[in-house]
């Protein structure tokens, strides 16, 4: 699905956009990481844009992946956490981030999306320079000032997704194997 965020219609050169892409969920940590592509490259979405290899490379080397927010459902009020790395690479633009798990919206979305019912990634942007394809009826995205990306229920592009939520373990939480033997023979024993 698209929207325009703003005052401004889509297709006006000052209008903010969004799409939703959903994400697959592989292996799911308790600390809130996980990372997926939030968009990918050369596919039409639902509302027949395509974006181009090179579209996010200007917006992310001048705001980098800690001027990028991460929302639910595009929602400004709705902080999740914060992206730990964006870059695009063969596929599309691959994404890391961390859900703040002091955020009681978060620690119920790692939950759902544990069980795979939260599995969707969607841009919020402003396009910048876009290429119509009259012939197919397509759009291509050639240059996207890029906002935010949200978690999403419903997403635009089905191919873009969270491909892991993993765990990171802190030097706190290592456990030696003596630890764990002292461990298992205090509650088995």
């Amino acid at each position: 699905m698209t929207a325009s965020l703003g005052l401004y219609p889509r297709g006006s050169p000052r209008a903010r956009e969004i799409k939703r892409a959903p994400p697959h969920v592989l292996d799911v940590g308790t600390d809130g990481v996980f990372e997926g592509y939030a968009s990918v490259f050369g596919i039409p979405d639902l509302g027949r844009d395509v974006v181009m290899p090179g579209a996010f490379i200007r917006s992310l080397k001048a705001r980098g992946a800690g001027g990028i927010r991460m929302l639910w459902q595009h929602e400004p009020g709705e902080p999740l956490g914060t992206w730990l790395s964006l870059a695009e690479d063969h596929r599309g633009l691959k994404v890391r981030g961390r859900l703040n798990l002091s955020v009681a919206r978060s620690r119920e979305l790692l939950s759902l999306m544990r069980e795979g019912a939260v599995d969707g990634l969607s841009i919020g942007f402003r396009t910048e320079r876009a290429l119509p394809d009259r012939k197919s009826g397509l759009r291509r995205l050639v240059q996207i000032d890029l906002w935010e990306i949200s978690l999403v229920t419903f997403p635009m592009l089905p191919q873009a997704r969270v491909t892991a939520v993993k765990h990171q373990r802190s030097p706190s939480t290592h456990s030696t194997l003596a630890q764990k033997i002292r461990y298992a023979a205090s509650v088995f024993l």
